[in-house]
């Protein structure tokens, strides 16, 4: 699934099914901290409206693979004391997404 796919499912996604999506596409490992920090980071230097989710991620059904991995990584983010780890919605618009796919990690 791509970030237009997430898209057509829903305006509004939380950011961790972004930066999931994202990730996917750019072939990045999506189960960095640090790296979805930068993400998180780089989306509010954009001036992207991001509004706190508080994501529950005992709903997530265990019984898909991803989802038990996207829990983990919720629960992760969860215990660093960091906005930039928190987890948000964000609406994906055109101009959202364009921006959204500006992001690269620095090497």
């Amino acid at each position: 699934m791509t970030l237009e796919d997430l898209r057509k499912k829903v305006l509004y996604q939380n950011s961790i099914d972004i930066w999931i999506k994202l990730c996917e596409e750019k072939s990045i490992f999506w189960k960095d901290i640090e790296n979805y920090k930068r993400f998180i980071e780089f989306l509010f230097s954009q001036n992207l409206h991001l509004k706190p989710f508080p994501l529950c991620v005992s709903e997530s059904d265990s019984l898909i693979e991803e989802n038990r991995e996207k829990a983990k990584f919720a629960e992760s983010l969860s215990e660093v004391k960091d906005s930039n780890c928190s987890t948000y919605t964000l609406k994906l618009n055109d101009s959202a997404l364009s921006v959204i796919r500006k992001f690269e990690l620095s090497k």
